[in-house]
């Protein structure tokens, strides 16, 4: 049997399996997504290359997939599943449920035998996807074997079955979508590949199903995406001299790809750390430059967004679709602060929040350092005004930025690491403050000194200028 032909025959076993049965377009998609993920044979070379029985397990398992595309991903979660309590407990003493298929293909007893099949990729346990129930009869009996994922070694021992409840092992999901499969599935599915074996003939189509996937490798050489390529993607807010089409491109001794702006997607930047020999963060650095060159080249800005790596492709980014609050009452309520400082302090406060939120991080830290010096306090008197409350941060719930930020600080004390390594190495550039905002690990830092200013500046304004967070006043 081969691949286009079980296309034809499952599109038409599934077509009364729902009151909107797919279209044949979602099959030819199903088939796409197991050959990506090397459950079929993959290529037009490969067209004429006989199915093994793992393979027509691959693609029934596909069928479970509520989307087309992640056929290929169900299907390897299910077809490795295991028998709650091992072999003797299993239908047909088979020891996965891809195995379990194999014998439902070729041995008529199991199949005589043979009631239902039931999988779901719903999470069954922690960070652990997929189960399925087999439903027989044997000797006058029904019977039920059930199958969980490898991890749960201990459902795995011999006896485990007993008194195993399904339900209660599939209680992470709230929700669980479930696919069924009859006898007369099985039963067809069997003949068609007896069929098949006995009387052999040409693959069906004209093998157009390649074109698609050909045109997508010849676009990933033309980026070049190698087989061990992992990438990353970084969006890029921008005002300057951008290519129409992606492209790869030449910078230094680094290869870049750069992808245009869509409808859907900003343009970015991506870089394949494999290929280039780098980590995330200096991946990310080499961004950073590449954009510097960009700015001072075009005389504009070039904003790097968040970036995320490990893709074997690259990928575009999205659009930031950046959070809101709305309410159905709007009730507000403020009036302009009398005092001309509070106003300077809300005012730096509002610019360091829109500077971190959109990548300028050492504006945000001198931001949130001018706010403590509103009170027309000295050097040491900052400096004091810090001493205290990071002392009263420290001795408080203790996040995650909370605690990098005093491995930061080292053996300096965090109100002098604050002076020194954050005001003073974003405010100069001489040879003592070479805080470098193109550095992936600087950003990193600054990130991080930022977030635990920020709560500072939050308090300050709290509690120096009594300004209230609540938008309606009721004065």
């Amino acid at each position: 049997m081969y691949a286009k032909t079980l296309e034809r025959i499952l599109a038409l076993l599934c077509e009364r399996s729902d009151v909107s049965p797919g279209t044949y377009a979602e099959m030819i998609d199903r088939f796409r997504s197991l050959r990506d993920y090397g459950r079929l044979p993959r290529g037009r070379a490969r067209r004429e290359e006989k199915l093994s029985q793992a393979h027509i397990a691959a693609a029934v398992f596909g069928l479970v997939a509520v989307h087309p595309k992640w056929a290929g991903h169900v299907a390897i979660l299910l077809e490795g599943l295991r028998p709650v309590g091992g072999p003797g407990a299993s239908f047909f003493a088979t020891e996965t449920l891809g195995d379990a298929i194999a014998v439902l293909l070729t041995n008529e007893d199991a199949r005589r035998g043979f009631i239902r099949l039931t999988a779901t990729v719903a999470e069954t346990g922690v960070n652990s996807n997929g189960g399925a129930e087999i439903l027989y009869e044997r000797d006058g009996y029904k019977r039920h074997a059930y199958f969980v994922p490898r991890y749960a070694v201990s459902l795995l021992q011999a006896g485990r079955e007993i008194g195993f409840d399904p339900d209660r092992s599939r209680l992470n999901a709230p929700a669980t979508r479930e696919m069924s499969f009859n006898a007369r599935f099985f039963e067809r599915l069997a003949q068609e590949y007896e069929l098949a074996e006995r009387f052999p003939a040409a693959p069906e189509g004209d093998g157009s199903e390649y074109n698609e996937e050909e045109a997508e490798q010849e676009r990933y050489r033309k980026l070049g995406v190698r087989a061990r390529s992992r990438f990353l993607n970084v969006g890029v807010e921008n005002a300057v001299t951008w290519p129409k089409e992606e492209m790869l491109i030449k910078f230094d001794r680094y290869h870049l790809v750069l992808m245009p702006k869509t409808a859907d997607n900003v343009q970015s930047v991506h870089i394949d750390l494999a290929a280039n020999r780098l980590d995330h963060r200096e991946a990310m650095t080499v961004v950073n430059r590449f954009l510097s060159i960009l700015a001072w080249c075009n005389d504009n800005f070039a904003i790097a967004q968040d970036g995320w790596s490990g893709n074997p492709v690259p990928v575009p980014v999205a659009k930031r679709n950046l959070a809101f609050m709305t309410a159905s009452n709007y009730i507000f309520d403020r009036k302009i602060p009398v005092s001309e400082k509070a106003r300077r302090a809300l005012a730096l406060f509002r610019e360091a929040r829109n500077a971190q939120q959109n990548g300028f991080i050492s504006y945000a830290v001198l931001n949130y350092y001018k706010l403590i010096e509103i009170p027309d306090r000295s050097k040491n008197g900052v400096k004091k005004w810090f001493q205290v409350h990071l002392e009263e941060l420290r001795s408080g719930p203790r996040t995650e930025d909370i605690e990098r930020f005093f491995e930061m600080c080292g053996q300096e004390l965090p109100h002098e690491y604050i002076h020194k390594s954050c005001r003073l190495a974003v405010a100069h550039a001489n040879k003592y403050s070479k805080s470098d905002p193109d550095d992936a690990h600087e950003i990193a830092r600054l990130h991080t000194a930022a977030n635990v200013m920020h709560l500072l500046a939050r308090r300050f304004i709290e509690q120096e200028f009594a300004i209230s967070t609540i938008m309606f006043s009721g004065d």
